[in-house]
């Protein structure tokens, strides 16, 4: 049976406290009521259900756990993630996924804004919309968008990979579109069921770095 805690009578501080140091695996959060930074930092293999929406960095710094959220969540969910699982049974605001080096980042409904800037590792399956510069200067791991992208998708790119269903608003710098391989279909396919979603990976399009911004070139010093 779940260990409740419900934060209409526990502050934050305190539920975050008990996951750092947990008596139990399974806990269950009642009443979050948009409240920050709920169970971040949680080091351990537990399993977090959070009934309601919730506000910034939800599961931030995330260890091993698996975090759900049976509502929206507000800016950085996922923030700097190392690894485990965080799902979010609706949508999340902007920068899901923020600087995340590991584990697996699942969004039911649509991303915001930056969707997995400066990701490090992670992996990161959106079943809706993402907003304008998403993968912004990604630099390792997947985004997997199963609806559309916004402007700028993938600006400053490094070797994060990119894979988009939808339509794609515009592409940032140094971002291109580049050919599915059987290794890429293998890959997605991976993704999608670790996120149990249905989607066919033949129907997506993966984007990735054209490397132009990787290395100084003499002739541009004048515009550097």
């Amino acid at each position: 049976m779940a260990t409740l805690i419900d934060l209409v009578q526990t502050p934050v501080r305190e539920l975050n406290q008990a996951l750092h140091a947990p008596e139990a695996t399974s806990w269950r959060i009642l009443n979050p009521r948009g409240a920050h930074a709920v169970a971040c930092g949680i080091r351990e293999d537990l399993a977090v259900d959070i009934e309601g929406h919730v506000g910034y960095y939800c599961a931030g710094m995330n260890q091993r756990a698996t975090v759900t959220v049976h509502g929206n969540a507000g800016t950085g969910v996922g923030e700097n993630m190392m690894s485990g699982t965080v799902r979010v049974h609706g949508n999340a605001s902007q920068s899901a996924g923020a600087t995340a080096r590991g584990g697996l980042l699942v969004i039911d409904g649509d991303a915001s804004a930056r969707c997995g800037i400066s990701m490090k590792g992670v992996d990161i399956v959106v079943g809706g919309n993402v907003g304008h510069m998403s993968a912004f200067m990604g630099q390792a791991g997947r985004l997997v968008v199963c609806g559309d992208a916004g402007d700028a998708l993938g600006d400053s790119l490094y070797e994060a990979r990119i894979y988009v269903r939808g339509t794609v608003k515009s592409l940032g710098a140094d971002c291109v579109e580049k050919e599915m391989w059987p290794e890429h279909l293998a890959e997605l396919a991976e993704l999608l069921k670790a996120a149990e979603r249905d989607e066919d990976p033949a129907d997506f399009r993966r984007y990735g770095s054209a490397r132009e911004l990787y290395h100084f070139k003499v002739d541009n010093t004048t515009v550097y």
